[in-house]
């Protein structure tokens, strides 16, 4: 619908435009949008703007849509396109899971597969996930992820402060970046997806050897993962009208 695309209130003239209609056939049209609440119209201008019930059909529709379905095919023309292995991860009771993984022509030999957890502070996935989750709901899974690393519980020791600048990297790159660690001689990168509520559902992450993933931010990898997510995210809604419910 043109007002759907065209994000702001629209005249007579520029609706029936849109439509390929004169402005004569599309006032009864709009008319009855106007009876049904599905459009609106501003008292002062005369634009006409999407109403209650057409943002609650598409808020409906959003919280139907499944995240990990809805990637799917973005994920696999993403492993084409970089020619690595491409996983999809969300959070689970046990925190990051694989639940989808996407192998090249010729797969990596790391011992990662649908199911397996990754750690919350020593992965690209994982840190992303700690970087945009709330606080509270990553902080146990940090301090036991921590302390089973060997690493520093206490957030007054350095190791626990280190973690936070990283996180507020991530956050300002919106991707996050590990070079051969924890796998020796593997890269990776790893970029979120938002729902309509601009909640992280999803992180994307690409894996490669050394000798053939472009580890800049600005690279191919990173350019390619980055795109992916945004149309991932704008598919599930993300930076469109929120209503109350």
């Amino acid at each position: 619908m043109a007002l759907a695309a065209h994000g702001k209130p629209m005249a007579l003239g520029e609706l029936a435009k849109a439509g390929g209609i004169t402005a004569g056939k599309a006032h009864p049209y709009l008319v009855s949008f106007l009876n049904v609440g599905f459009v609106t119209q501003e008292a002062a201008s005369g634009r006409y703007e999407l109403g209650p019930l057409a943002l609650q059909v598409g808020l409906a529709k959003l919280q139907q849509l499944d995240p990990v379905k809805e990637a799917a095919p973005h994920v696999s023309d993403l492993a084409i396109r970089t020619e690595q292995s491409v996983a999809v991860v969300v959070w689970g009771n046990a925190g990051p899971v694989v639940v989808r993984l996407v192998e090249p022509t010729h797969p990596m030999h790391v011992n990662l597969r649908t199911g397996t957890v990754m750690s919350l502070s020593n992965t690209a996935t994982g840190r992303l996930f700690a970087a945009f989750l709330p606080p509270k709901v990553v902080e146990n899974f940090l301090a036991t992820d921590m302390s089973r690393l060997g690493l520093h519980a206490d957030p007054k020791q350095s190791d626990h402060q280190k973690l936070d600048a990283e996180l507020a990297e991530i956050r300002r790159r919106g991707m996050a970046r590990t070079l051969g660690e924890p796998i020796p001689g593997i890269n990776a990168f790893s970029a979120p997806v938002f729902d309509f509520e601009g909640n992280i559902v999803l992180a994307i992450t690409v894996m490669g050897p050394l000798g053939t993933f472009e580890e800049a931010w600005d690279g191919k990898i990173a350019q390619a993962l980055r795109k992916c997510c945004e149309e991932i995210s704008t598919e599930l809604g993300y930076g469109k009208q929120r209503i109350a419910v």
